[in-house]
Formats: structure tokens, sequence, C-alpha cells
């Protein structure tokens, strides 16, 4: 439309809000799917494998971010801090995949409470991330995306408390030290999970102190 010109709100550097918001959607799917798994631990193989659908999904999309960011001149932030961003993104789903696996390999036959209660607790962080990442447009006017950083923060720490009491627990009253290897692993990236959410909050944190407001 020749003669008009676009709107201030119409930059190109809008793409990357739309993808990052793609992608945060797709992490609470694979978030979602996982809490599934193990609140109803039945049917685990078909989960798992559809669980590596949506892993790879998100692979697709982090590559998806990377690739128009080395073709555009135009980035909301420093090429550095998105890499960044899109990786530990990816690692969040990275290691629901990498338990959800386990689950097979290991041939879990019973879920442990204190993994519902950290499958919980990661769903809750990708959650508040997506309302974090609805508002990284305004990182410079929008103090929501602060609150948020720190909530993220706050159930990490909660999900800490939880890991070292089921490590506590298993290492105390597990007498099967095959079981206890097992569980320890699990337990270990889990947490893995926990911490790749909380990555990306400090990421975000990174960027309010440089383009936030004074």
């Amino acid at each position: 439309m020749l003669g008009f010109k676009k709107e201030k709100n119409d930059k190109k550097e809008d793409v990357f809000y739309e993808l990052f918001d793609e992608f945060i959607h797709k992490i609470i799917a694979a978030g979602e799917a996982f809490s599934d798994l193990v609140n109803n631990f039945d049917g685990v193989a078909d989960k798992v494998a559809n669980m590596k659908v949506m892993e790879t999904d998100c692979d697709m999309q982090a590559h998806k971010i990377l690739k128009k960011m080395n073709e555009s001149e135009d980035l909301p932030f420093d090429k550095e801090d998105m890499y960044a961003l899109t990786r530990d993104m990816d690692d969040i789903v990275d290691s629901i995949e990498e338990v959800s696996n386990r689950f097979v390999v290991f041939d879990i036959r019973e879920m442990k409470p204190e993994a519902v209660t950290m499958a919980e607790l990661l769903l809750q962080c990708i959650r508040e991330l997506d309302v974090l990442f609805k508002n990284l447009k305004d990182i410079k006017t929008n103090p929501i995306v602060m609150t948020q950083i720190i909530e993220v923060n706050r159930i990490e720490n909660e999900g800490d408390i939880v890991y070292r009491r089921a490590l506590t627990k298993l290492f105390r009253n597990e007498e099967n030290p095959i079981e206890v290897l097992k569980w320890k692993e699990l337990f270990d990236v889990l947490e893995d999970s926990l911490d790749a959410c909380e990555n990306v909050a400090n990421i975000v944190e990174g960027l309010v102190m440089k383009h936030g407001r004074a």
C-alpha cells in the first residue's frame, strides 16, 4: 500500500517476540504433557514417544529463531543474549524429555510423590515464564517482567527444597541400590529442568538491567 508508513508498533524486530511467544507455548504444552505423565502413570511408552515429538518440535522452533537472527539486522536485544535465551528455553524441554525417556529406560513401575511435586513446580515455572514473555516487548515500561522473574526464582527455590528432601528420603529408606541410582538420576534431571527455567528468568533479568527503566 504505497504512501502509507508502517505503524510505530509494526517493527521488523517484533517477529522475534512472536517467535519467543510461540516457543513458550510449545514449552507449556510439553510441561502439561509431562505433568499428565507423572500424575497418570499409565500408557507410559506412548506418552514418552509423544514427548519426543514435542521435544523435536521445540528444537525446530529454536532453530527457526536462530536462523531468523542470522538473517536479520533488526534485533530487539544483543545477539548473544538472544542466543542464550533460545538455548536455555530449549534446555527446559530437553530435560523434560530426558526424564520421560528414563522412565522407560529404567523400567520405572511406580511414580514417587516427590517427582509429581517437582513436575507441578516445573509447570508453574513455565506458566510464569509465559506471562513474562507476553510482556517482554514492554520491558522498558512494564514492571511485571521483574515480578515474574522473582516468582520463577521463588518456585525454583521451592523445587530445591523438594529435591533435597527427596534425596534424603531416597538414601535413608530405599534398600535397593539400583533403585537409588535410578531415582537419584531422575531427581537430578528434574532439578535441571527447574534450573533451566531459572536460567531463562536470569537472562531476562539481565535484559531488564540493560534495557529497562533507569
